[in-house]
């Protein structure tokens, strides 16, 4: 990757989703601005935040859809992640901006 680009692989979610309280949400509902997890498969050389392996929280929506031996991954700027998960913490939600 080059510059401030990441490459993530996305974590797909289930065609049917369940609510908490056990009703089927059928894959034709469209979510309206849902952010989706990721892992971090590449990384620029000015990535600062990021590095491959991490867990990352972003908008899937408008972003570069890359093929690389049958695999699909997504192409985005670092300034478009939301967060990043961490190992356990010692305090906090195990997440930073």
């Amino acid at each position: 990757m080059l510059h401030d680009r990441v490459m993530v692989k996305i974590q797909r979610e289930p065609e049917e989703r369940r609510s908490s309280s056990g009703i089927v949400i059928p894959a034709t509902v469209k979510m309206a601005n849902r952010l989706v997890w990721g892992e971090v498969c590449g990384a620029g050389a000015n990535v600062r935040s990021v590095k491959p392996g991490d867990k990352v929280l972003f908008n899937p929506e408008d972003q570069y859809e890359v093929e690389v031996q049958g695999q699909i991954y997504l192409v985005l700027r670092e300034r478009d992640l939301h967060a990043v998960a961490t190992q356990q913490t010692d305090h906090g939600t195990g997440l930073y901006l």
